[in-house]
């Protein structure tokens, strides 16, 4: 069987964008798993991804306020065909990350991070895998809008990194 997730994190609905893109719901109605690495800043955003989404994973990140750090933990941790997932909004600075979250988070397979808005997938000295989705809303530094899908089977983790217009 193949579970796919949808990755998204730093959506910052309403300060950097109105709403989430049209591409990012549909993207939600399509996975099997939505996770959200942080970085909200509104409640309806959650209500709505969770309303939609079949399953929801979310953590806070450090731009969510009282409300929705009452409501989303600072790590999340989940198994998906039997992949070790954890998820967390801030892993630092670039440099040495992969040794850092090896031994912030030993036993994972995946660890789904945001903070950055810049796309990663790396592998840790562990086998590891660190994905950051990016922003659908917030493209910093990047020439576009990203949000990840990923396949999760036994033969592995797919992952995808998904532009949006």
């Amino acid at each position: 069987m193949t579970t796919r997730m949808l990755l998204l994190a730093d959506t910052h609905v309403p300060k950097r964008a109105r709403r989430l893109p049209d591409a990012v719901l549909r993207a939600i109605d399509d996975a099997d798993i939505v996770a959200h690495a942080g970085d909200w800043v509104d409640l309806p955003t959650l209500d709505l991804i969770e309303e939609r989404a079949r399953v929801f994973y979310g953590v806070h990140g450090n731009n969510d306020g009282p409300e929705l750090r009452e409501r989303l933990p600072e790590v999340a941790r989940f198994e998906v065909e039997e992949v070790r997932v954890a998820m967390i909004h801030e892993t630092g600075q670039a440099a040495r990350r992969e040794q850092r979250m090896d031994e912030a988070f030993p036993e994972t397979d995946l660890l789904v991070f945001g903070h950055s808005h810049i796309p990663w997938d790396t592998v840790a000295p562990s086998g590891m895998r660190l994905l950051n989705p990016g922003s659908p809303t917030d493209r910093r530094r990047q020439p576009v809008c990203t949000m990840m899908t990923v396949a999760i089977d036994g033969a592995g983790i797919e992952a995808t990194l998904v532009p949006i217009a």
